[in-house]
């Protein structure tokens, strides 16, 4: 019946965001116009990120109101991916933690939007 295409994110600066998404995710954004990028996440999953300044129609809603969850395998990949970002400078609003659904770790991006981090 439907298919979810992207998750869109609203970004200051699409150029900014693209690189950070490249770095942590180790991939190779497409631009798709001057305000609007294409990150290839997962299978059947894409971020994109679309100039907030550009939108249409225009919106008041600015970045940080969005979390990305992703979910790796085992503890050696979290411990492993949490050491590769922060070596990469990315900021953190929580370091690797044990809650009730397992270890996590929120990072930040350029716009404040979290990305959690976890495994079981």
């Amino acid at each position: 019946m439907f298919a979810i295409d992207s998750i869109v994110l609203y970004v200051e600066n699409v150029d900014l965001s693209k690189d950070f998404y490249a770095d942590i995710f180790n991939c190779e954004p497409q631009m798709l116009s001057p305000t609007f990028a294409l990150v290839e996440f997962a299978s059947n999953v894409n971020i994109t990120l679309k100039q907030a300044a550009d939108l249409t129609p225009a919106s008041n809603i600015t970045g940080g109101g969005t979390e990305l969850s992703i979910s790796v395998t085992d503890k050696g990949t979290f411990d492993e991916l949490y050491q590769a970002w922060k070596s990469k400078g990315v900021e953190f609003a929580q370091p690797p933690v044990e809650l009730v659904f397992g270890l996590s770790f929120v990072a930040i991006d350029p716009d404040g939007h979290r990305i959690r981090v976890f495994t079981r």
